[in-house]
């Protein structure tokens, strides 16, 4: 999803249900757009079935296909699949380390990674193929 469909999805998944007007007027703070843009971006949105319309006289009216934080985490579950299983925890601690987070926030964490803990193991396998990472003793197909 593009920056500006992540937009318009987070005015989708706060209000429940919009127009296109509606959404243009709440982003107009943060994006000029025309109505043919928003309308644009909204049309890709429906295409990739992340948007439901429904008609009403002849407003279109939609609302989310996804919950935004069911989105979310399939993202984030979708990045982690897609890098060495090395690298998932280096990339966990860059994401709180640059994050605001509230003293719950952080005691919800803290009881995560004591649950872990019983879990950890000495060091992360890769899951990668030959070639496609920097562990030790992974050598790009060429040998080198």
């Amino acid at each position: 999803m593009t920056d500006s469909e992540w937009e318009i999805m987070r005015v989708v998944w706060a209000q429940n249900t919009v127009t296109s007007k509606e959404i243009r007027e709440t982003l107009q703070q943060k994006r000029d757009w025309k109505p043919a843009t928003t309308k644009t971006f909204i049309g890709r949105l429906v295409k990739k079935g992340m948007l439901h319309t429904e008609t009403d006289g002849k407003k279109f009216i939609y609302s989310a296909t996804i919950n935004e934080s069911e989105f979310i985490k399939s993202t984030l579950y979708e990045t982690f699949d897609n890098i060495c299983n090395k690298d998932v925890g280096n990339t966990i601690v860059d994401l709180i380390s640059k994050a605001t987070l509230s003293f719950q926030d952080i005691e919800k964490l803290e009881k995560a990674l004591k649950m872990k803990k019983k879990d950890a193991v000495e060091e992360v396998p890769c899951n990668c193929v030959p070639g496609q990472c920097k562990c030790k003793g992974h050598t790009c197909s060429s040998g080198h």
